[in-house]
């Protein structure tokens, strides 16, 4: 008697199904007593989870260039032996190995690493330079590749996980952010890349792709061409409340993205629409975001970067929404460099 076979598709459902249902009965990433390490921790965004995942019973280190600005934001975390910092700049050789072992130190292991750290560059791409390109790839890209890799010795043996603060704006390149975004779209295939390479380590890598969040950060941000407008352009979208999420609503949606272990996960309504729009109509996408940059103010004879608090305008500075998130994430008095440390509120 001939054996009996089922169909290839029932085979291929029965497997989806296992899947799906694993994934079901998986329990969620316990934060308690964890160690998490975040870079550009002391403000913006990355000081957002660090308040969440201290929350939800974590130990954090905080990582950044700034020393100043990493002891205003212990402060404002309450301090004590829970919350570490780290002054560092992960561009450096050596440096990604020196953060993770004084992280193990400090906290006697290293569960989760959080790569938040970016730049951000806005301006016509006839004013941004092959230097700009390569500047924000080592930032946004490879810093976290091999933060990443200098921790896995430590996330094996926790079986841990690891975050990558990406952007819609890896998803859709928007207009007047091309660096930006093809540092971000750079970002979410290594996110993707480590996800599947590291999950039979028992390694969780989740990639989260926010859009305009209030994290007061446009102050940081590099600006080129009409540099005025651009910031007040900038600026004023990130503030939006129906255009921009809080802050702090955001940081829960990503911790709770991590803890599900989520493979990627699209942070904002606004981000939601834009990506999906890409997936079901990238035509009309692309022709929508050709026309938007018709809008934008063009580019000038110079190249010259400037930091975005230097060209502030009195509608912006007055701004009251603008002004509460500054306060609320560490963003008034930096002595950083322009435009790094940064996880930047405008993802895209």
């Amino acid at each position: 008697m001939a054996a009996f076979r089922l169909p290839k598709r029932v085979w291929i459902a029965a497997a989806l199904g296992a899947i799906a249902a694993r994934r079901l009965l998986s329990a969620p990433f316990d934060l308690e007593g964890r160690s998490v390490l975040i870079t550009g921790g002391s403000r913006g965004l990355g000081l957002a989870l660090a308040r969440e995942v201290l929350e939800r019973g974590a130990n954090v280190t905080l990582v950044a260039r700034s020393g100043p600005d990493l002891q205003r934001a212990r402060g404002l975390l309450g301090g004590g032996v829970r919350v570490q910092t780290i002054t560092a700049d992960l561009t450096q050789p050596g440096e990604t190995e020196r953060v993770v072992a004084e992280t193990a130190r400090h906290h006697g292991e290293l569960d989760v690493v959080i790569n938040n750290a970016g730049l951000i560059q806005s301006g016509p791409l006839a004013n941004m330079t092959e230097a700009d390109f390569r500047d924000i790839l080592e930032i946004n890209t490879l810093v976290p590749l091999r933060l990443t890799m200098s921790a896995l010795p430590y996330l094996r043996a926790r079986r841990g996980r690891v975050l990558m603060i990406a952007s819609v704006g890896g998803k859709v390149a928007i207009p007047h952010l091309a660096p930006y975004s093809v540092s971000k779209f750079a970002t979410t295939g290594l996110g993707q890349a480590l996800r599947s390479e590291l999950a039979r380590e028992g390694i969780g890598v989740t990639t989260v792709l926010p859009g305009l969040m209030r994290t007061g950060s446009p102050r940081q941000a590099l600006v080129k061409g009409q540099a005025g407008k651009e910031y007040a352009l900038l600026a004023t979208l990130d503030n939006l409340p129906l255009v921009s999420l809080d802050a702090r609503e955001a940081a829960r949606r990503i911790v709770n993205a991590l803890v599900r272990g989520d493979a990627e996960a699209v942070i904002g309504g606004p981000a939601l629409i834009l990506r999906t729009a890409q997936a079901l109509a990238p035509q009309l996408t692309a022709d929508l975001m050709a026309l938007g940059n018709r809008l934008l103010p063009g580019p000038t004879p110079r190249d010259t970067a400037v930091r975005g608090e230097s060209v502030e305008s009195p509608v912006t500075q007055r701004n009251p929404i603008k002004q509460r998130a500054e306060a609320d994430f560490n963003q008034q008095g930096s002595e950083k460099e322009p435009g790094a440390d940064e996880d930047m509120s405008l993802k895209p």
